[in-house]
């Protein structure tokens, strides 16, 4: 399988990584020096643009990642992790940071739904989820704006029962070529617009 010969060469590289102590000029604290959560989406390209973008250094700030950078339930994995990056590890300020040519805008649920199940998943499993209230096409939606995306997530973080008021929640859009930075909401504005 390609995965075990891809797993193998990480392996690899990691034995040499620690055995020459490479992991040196990484070392920092659990604790975010910058008081700073980012949830950014999970494209490639934002991997090392976006911090250099932001002046975000190693241990400067916690990131959370997902596909488009969406917090889809208030009370999800998202959430959680960026309420335990406030109340546990100290952060004061969240960033929601979308990008333009986002591959959620052109998603497809139900070619995506048919990718699942050429590459092997059972339609009655796919059947099964659905009799059970899940709504796949809910759940694999596309961004139709990665603007009204951003201010969505904010709008859920900012109203979050669980969020401190004192907390401002930031949203942006990045260029994934150039790192330009948009500012689509302001947290410290006296109104979010969220």
């Amino acid at each position: 399988m390609a995965g075990t010969h891809r797993l193998h060469e990480i392996l690899e590289y990691n034995r040499r990584f620690v055995a020459d102590q490479a992991y040196e000029p990484y070392r920092t604290s659990r604790y975010p020096n910058k008081k700073l959560v980012i949830l950014s989406c999970m494209d490639t390209r934002l991997s090392e643009l976006l911090p250099r973008a932001m002046n975000v250094g190693n241990g400067d700030a916690k990131f959370v990642k997902n596909a488009g950078a969406i917090v889809s339930h208030p009370f999800g994995s998202i959430m959680r992790s960026i309420l335990v990056a406030v109340y546990e590890l100290g952060a004061e300020d969240v960033c929601v940071v979308g990008h333009h040519d986002c591959g959620m805008v052109s998603i497809d649920p139900d070619r995506m739904i048919r990718r699942m199940t050429e590459r092997g998943v059972a339609p009655a499993a796919v059947q099964a989820l659905i009799h059970a209230g899940i709504d796949l096409h809910a759940w694999l939606q596309r961004i139709e704006s990665v603007q009204e995306s951003v201010r969505r997530s904010v709008g859920i973080i900012h109203h979050h029962p669980l969020m401190p008021a004192e907390v401002s929640v930031h949203g942006l859009v990045v260029d994934p070529e150039t790192g330009k930075l948009d500012l689509v909401v302001d947290g410290d504005a006296a109104d979010e617009g969220a």
